[in-house]
């Protein structure tokens, strides 16, 4: 086999990834709020990029002033407010119609000589005007409430409408109140130092991390010398905190208030007894009888099981629906954007024609060339992602019609393919688009990828069921089961099965702990428990009557 060299000629097709593309990949998965900060950044970046007005803007200082209709309404009134403010703009601009007709012809008036005005007044012009001008306006500005927030004492402000949070003081946090504490309960600076290396491990909840063996070996302190700050720390307000477990946070309190007795330190040291309602083994290990661990188990629900949330902590972001589904007159739905989470960018034309016509250097130009094709990439591709978001959520409104219409039972079984498919689309496009995206529909605000369920298939052949409308389902058995009739989950897969839905045991005990509901032991023990708290309740006061008749 011979070995040559020759040039050939090869057309071939092959993506891409440039970095608009890569960009307008990336503002697809974006959540409204991600997306509000990278327009942000590219407005700040960007010369050629600015915020498109939502409506007519003021007049600039120095030019002259346009007519009123230009800014009005259709019955004539302007957008700057009550005719004060814009008289006000007239007579800051210079303008000569500072003053109406009428105002004019009062000014220009001839009032007469000093007896004149005294006889009109029908007394001294000294009585009318007792201060001279200067000392008047002195008084009045004096006595004048401040006008503007600066005067207030609270910062420069170039706003006309100062910002009244600017006047709420800053939410004392957890860690900023164990601070204050730690100054005053620690003199030597390797104790404070402790301290405050285990006081930022605080959660918010209160309790600190069990195990702090590992917090010693970084700090290069001994396992005494942590022990001993903890100690110290379990002194603080608010009673319980720097706990390394629930047992410990309430014998914290409970010392507190001088009730750490022996019986309560059993049944601190036994919460597992008192989850499982097992108020025999309690009594037995206490050694108390029915009504001391009564009252026991009523103090021990007075704690605070978390007290470090008494104290300010990272302030929850609202959720924002980006789409909007209402019922239509035609009986169907109506998908519509929240336009209030679209950013409004245009690119400045204008701008970079006169630029354009100044620029001499080629680094200059091509700067700002890059600049005109990034602004403009940027408002396309936020435009077709507004696009694509209504397209996706259009389908999935089609496709899930019966859960808008009648409830989570009529869920279906839906996944990214199928979408893909009836929109032409890429799978991961709609995956990118259903990220932290929301939906707020007749039934509550949900994230889009809400709608995307795996399918169970139906015992008798028929259409396959969602796996959150069989979730429901499961929910609906155990919530109207009757104390005396717990479901086990053999009993419920029955049901399911009786109602066409072919399901394992596994999979019910899948469901059911994520839904957080505890298993049939569990579900009887606790029923059974407060059946007897509603039966010994009236009883209690039967007795309490028959003893006031007998007196």
């Amino acid at each position: 086999m011979a070995l040559t060299q020759r040039l050939e000629f090869r057309q071939s097709q092959s993506l891409v990834m440039t970095p608009q593309l890569m960009q307008a990949i990336k503002l697809l998965q974006l959540s409204n709020l991600d997306l509000s900060t990278f327009v942000e950044e590219e407005l700040e970046r960007n010369p050629l990029l600015e915020r498109a007005a939502d409506g007519p803007e003021p007049p600039v200082a120095g030019e002259p002033a346009m007519e009123r209709s230009d800014y009005g309404d259709s019955d004539g009134s302007n957008n700057y407010g009550d005719d004060g403010d814009a008289s006000d703009m007239a007579a800051g601009s210079g303008g000569e119609a500072a003053f109406e007709p009428g105002q004019e012809e009062w000014l220009n008036r001839d009032l007469g000589t000093r007896a004149e005005i005294e006889q009109t007044l029908d007394t001294g012009l000294d009585n009318v005007f007792s201060e001279e001008p200067a000392e008047a306006a002195a008084r009045a500005a004096q006595d004048a409430p401040p006008s503007v927030y600066t005067e207030w004492g609270g910062g420069a402000s170039s706003d006309d409408e100062y910002n009244l949070e600017a006047f709420v003081a800053a939410e004392l946090t957890l860690a900023d109140h164990l601070a204050e504490q730690l100054a005053v309960a620690f003199s030597a600076p390797a104790q404070r130092m402790i301290g405050q290396y285990l006081i930022d491990l605080v959660d918010d909840a209160g309790y600190l991390p069990a195990d702090l063996g590992q917090a010693a070996e970084r700090l290069g302190a001994s396992q005494q010398a942590v022990d001993e700050v903890v100690a110290v720390l379990q002194k603080f307000d608010p009673p319980g905190v720097c706990a390394r477990n629930l047992s410990e946070c309430l014998a914290i309190q409970l010392r507190e208030l001088d009730r750490y007795d022996p019986a309560m330190q059993a049944l601190v040291e036994h919460l597992d007894l008192l989850a499982k309602r097992d108020i025999a083994g309690l009594r037995k290990l206490c050694g108390v009888d029915d009504e001391d661990i009564t009252d026991m188990i009523a103090e021990i629900r007075r704690l605070d099981p978390k007290p470090g949330l008494k104290f300010g902590a990272s302030r929850t972001q609202t959720m924002v629906p980006d789409v909007y589904v209402r019922p239509g007159p035609d009986g169907g739905w109506h998908v519509e954007l929240n336009s209030d989470t679209l950013p409004r960018v245009l690119v400045n034309q204008t701008y970079y024609s006169e630029l354009s016509k100044t620029i001499r250097k080629d680094g200059d130009k091509s700067y700002f060339t890059d600049c005109l094709q990034n602004a403009t990439w940027l408002v396309r591709a936020l435009d077709q992602r507004a696009r694509t978001i209504l397209k996706v959520a259009t389908e999935i409104v089609r496709q899930q019609d019966g859960f808008f219409t009648y409830g989570v039972a009529h869920l279906r079984p839906l996944n990214l393919k199928a979408v893909a498919d009836a929109i032409q689309m890429h799978e991961s496009t709609v995956s990118r688009v259903t990220a932290n995206k929301y939906m707020a529909t007749n039934r509550g605000s949900f994230e889009l990828k809400y709608f995307f369920t795996a399918s169970i298939a139906s015992a008798d052949g028929g259409e396959a069921h969602s796996a959150e409308a069989v979730r429901h389902h499961i929910k609906q058995l155990i919530d109207g089961e009757a104390p005396s009739a717990i479901l086990s989950d053999d009993t419920i897969v029955e049901r399911l099965r009786a109602s066409g839905i072919d399901i394992a045991r596994r999979t019910v005990a899948k469901y059911r702990e994520a839904m957080r509901i505890p298993s049939s032991v569990q579900r009887r023990r606790d029923k059974q428990s407060m059946l007897g708290n509603a039966l010994s309740a009236p009883a209690s006061s039967s007795d309490r009557s028959r003893d006031t008749a007998s007196v």
